[in-house]
């Protein structure tokens, strides 16, 4: 099956000083990126169509990015086994506009194991960071494994670039769920995204344009209405850093 359709719920609990915490429901895809289709009527990987999953918003630079081929190079880069199967999972522009907070890169072996996976950040700013997730020495990744980066790119304002994530990942046929858990001493954001799998159909698409017609900008928006919730919180604002040099880190 070369594209799936994942609706779900993502959620974030802030822990701390200040605590704080919602959850909303999301429409993502899961799709072979190295696929040439067929693909749902309304749904194209390049072009103009109700739903475009476009290479260049992946991998690399925001924007100039190489999609799958990026992703490749940096599981060879970093030691990984070459994936018999590489699959993307992310939230396709929608009448041409989007953003995606991060995309799951996720490459598995001959027997359906998940070895790597390449979380792919955005923030507000325009800038990316990758954080690569895996064993040391790319065991297979169950729903017990939790793999640990140190958070060095800048995503929240009202966060310090310090501490840990520790990753999880929990993929069957049916579902997909992830949780990300910030650990800085007292401080820290857990978020989570759970979501069903089936395949793909473009009455899924329509359905995902009237049921939520701003999807374009809702994202961004939902982002902006949080941080004013945070602000009037009391919790304290960090000026944006410059990025890391790295796309990658683990």
């Amino acid at each position: 099956m070369n594209a799936e359709f994942c609706p779900g719920t993502t959620g974030h609990a802030r822990r701390g000083a200040i605590t704080h915490g919602f959850r909303y429901h999301v429409d993502y895809v899961l799709i072979d990126p190295e696929s040439k289709g067929p693909w749902p009527r309304l749904f194209s990987r390049k072009g103009r169509n109700l739903a475009v999953l476009r290479d260049r918003d992946y991998g690399g630079v925001c924007g100039q990015g190489d999609g799958a081929k990026w992703a490749r190079c940096k599981l060879v880069e970093a030691g990984a086994p070459l994936p018999h199967s590489l699959r993307l999972l992310t939230q396709p522009r929608i009448l041409g506009g989007g953003f995606n907070p991060v995309n799951f890169w996720l490459s598995f072996d001959a027997e359906s194991n998940l070895r790597a996976v390449i979380a792919e950040v955005n923030n507000t700013f325009g800038d990316r960071h990758s954080y690569l997730c895996a064993t040391t020495n790319f065991d297979p990744i169950t729903a017990q494994t939790v793999t640990q980066s140190r958070k060095i790119f800048h995503v929240s304002p009202f966060q310090d670039i310090a501490g840990d994530y520790q990753f999880r990942f929990a993929i069957t046929d049916t579902k997909i769920a992830i949780r990300i858990a910030h650990e800085n001493g007292e401080e820290g954001v857990t978020a989570t995204l759970v979501t069903t799998r089936r395949p793909l159909r473009s009455r899924d698409l329509i359905t995902v344009a009237l049921r939520r017609p701003l999807t374009p900008i809702r994202t961004i928006l939902l982002i902006y209405w949080q941080a004013l919730r945070l602000k009037l919180k009391g919790a304290a604002y960090r000026p944006h850093p410059a990025p890391p040099h790295e796309e990658i880190s683990r």
